[in-house]
């Protein structure tokens, strides 16, 4: 009787593991199947690093791709990075002072494969528009000299848009938007609400003489209904339809999650 009870009781263990085992790799393999089926959203970043004057370098501000990154990722959706050339993305010297870079961006940037991703985005060239819900560009001052003029990210934001997908932006990523057209040749912002980063900004963060252009104007002259906050580096976000701005690196994760709910309301 006692050895039956302890077949019995071993017979019982091993079946309960293997049903415990079996029912979290069922769980996990939804998830997985789960967050495949949520879809893809394409991350654009920049590739110009020289200012004018300044000793110092531009590119991508880091928090404006880490915050939108931990957002869109914990919410299941996979990302591609992209930028106009392809290639190796620099990072914007000022974005990785201590006083920006939270804990979340420290742990990027000491994963080597996240890194690597940045090292080698895709072109624009080998980018299929059918396979995102969304398009969102990063910024950092390196994107008013190369998002603006690239014809290929322009197709790119254009298709996504007319199959009835999210176009976003940030700070000054969102000069990604000032070239797009609608299905009848108008501009894409003409009439929308929209934010970016603010003239106020540029003056303070002592960067408006070596930029190509002002953001806030070209908005304005595109005729967008360009908004700001009332205070300077505060979280603002506005969302208007399928077009969605963020105004400064503050905005990062609301803008983020704006993009998710919208994809989500979507589908």
């Amino acid at each position: 009787m006692f050895k039956s009870w302890n077949v019995q009781t071993w017979l019982i263990s091993v079946l309960t593991l293997f049903a415990m085992s079996h029912s979290v790799y069922a769980t996990e393999a939804t998830q997985v199947e789960n967050n495949k089926a949520l879809g893809k959203i394409l991350v654009v970043m920049t590739n110009h690093s020289a200012y004018p004057t300044r000793t110092d370098t531009t590119g991508l501000w880091l928090t404006e791709l880490t915050h939108f990154y931990d957002v869109a990722k914990a919410a299941g959706y996979e990302m591609d990075f992209v930028s106009p050339k392809g290639g190796a993305v620099p990072l914007d010297e000022r974005s990785l002072k201590s006083i920006y870079v939270d804990k979340s961006a420290k742990a990027h940037l000491a994963d080597p494969q996240f890194m690597q991703r940045l090292k080698t985005t895709l072109a624009p060239s080998s980018v299929e528009p059918a396979r995102y819900k969304a398009i969102y560009y990063t910024g950092g001052h390196g994107t008013m000299w190369d998002f603006p003029k690239n014809l290929e990210l322009k197709n790119i934001s254009e298709k996504i848009y007319q199959q009835g997908g999210v176009v976003s932006a940030v700070c000054h990523g969102v000069g990604g938007l000032l070239p797009l057209q609608d299905a009848q040749g108008k501009a894409l912002i003409a009439g929308r609400t929209v934010t970016g980063f603010a003239n106020i900004e540029e003056t303070l963060s002592g960067i408006k003489s070596q930029v190509p252009f002002s953001l806030q104007d070209g908005l304005i002259e595109k005729g967008a209904k360009y908004k700001r906050a009332f205070l300077p580096f505060t979280s603002y976000v506005i969302s208007d339809d399928r077009i969605i701005t963020g105004q400064n690196p503050q905005s990062s994760k609301e803008i983020a999650k704006a993009v998710v709910a919208r994809i989500k309301s979507i589908n």
